[in-house]
């Protein structure tokens, strides 16, 4: 696109008509991984993903290794990524979607992120931040104030159980949780059941104390562990320490929902 066809935002003047874009700031550099158009899991409606490069936890079960490593990704900026969101977003208005920020860790690149919510919200988008909460000091007010919802992902309620699996402290994670609840914020909680780590009966019980006692989760997604990215730690020459473990069987995954659903949490 000519430089003339841009408006003084640095948005092009086609997306700031059609979405009525308002705000004129710098650019804000970043690295993405990867997006995805039409999803439909990452929060409500039809949802245009940007998967941030860059994360601190290691977690075990991780599908998207590849995206470790912030310098991995791909190099841009935050115009250039509300540029290919205008496109959409007339589509995603009407589809009662909006965009979702995922990675990797989007808190890893605060400034980037929060630049892409403010301009997503200046198009009449809904956004939602998918995150782990342990970089949740790294969210100001300002940021979360253009989060609609967050996509919350506790891996693991007990704290020697929740380091082994990603490497990290959960502390952080219930902080930013609470902190959450404190501000109203919606929360969709995830939680991944892998069979011999994170279904143990009683830890799932606690956990679906804590978050009924959050006061604000819409819903809680358990995910049954699955090994699609195993390829990818082979890539990245890493070992992948759960090669020799199952998923976890329907009714395995349906005793986990129940916990939650015993204490008024809606579950899918």
């Amino acid at each position: 696109m000519a430089e003339t066809d841009r408006a003084p935002g640095g948005w092009s003047a086609a997306t700031r008509k059609a979405t009525g874009l308002r705000a004129v700031r710098p650019a804000i550099r970043g690295w993405i991984h990867s997006v995805e158009t039409g999803a439909a899991a990452d929060g409500p409606g039809i949802r245009y993903v940007v998967f941030l490069a860059g994360c601190l936890m290691r977690c075990r079960y991780c599908h998207n290794p590849d995206t470790w490593h912030m310098h991995h990704g791909r190099p841009t900026t935050s115009r250039e990524v509300l540029d290919e969101i205008g496109r959409y977003a007339k589509f995603l208005i009407h589809a009662k979607g909006g965009v979702t920020l995922s990675g990797g860790e989007p808190l890893v690149q605060p400034d980037f992120t929060h630049a892409i919510l403010r301009g997503a919200k200046e198009m009449g988008l809904h956004t939602a931040l998918d995150t782990a909460g342990f970089l949740g000091v790294h969210a100001d007010d300002a940021l979360l104030a253009d989060v609609d919802l967050v996509l919350l992902d506790i891996k693991a309620f007990d704290e020697a159980r929740y380091r082994d699996l990603t490497g990290v402290a959960l502390e952080p994670t219930l902080l930013f949780a609470r902190r959450l609840a404190a501000m109203g914020k919606p929360i969709w909680l995830r939680h991944v059941l892998v069979p011999g780590l994170t279904d143990d009966p009683t830890e799932i019980a606690a956990l679906a104390d804590f978050v009924a006692g959050l006061g604000v989760v819409e819903r809680v997604d358990v995910l049954p562990f699955h090994k699609l990215g195993e390829f990818k730690w082979a890539a990245e020459g890493v070992p992948y320490t759960l090669a020799d473990t199952p998923p976890p069987t329907p009714d395995e995954t349906e005793r986990a929902r129940l916990i939650f659903r015993a204490r008024g949490l809606f579950t899918v």
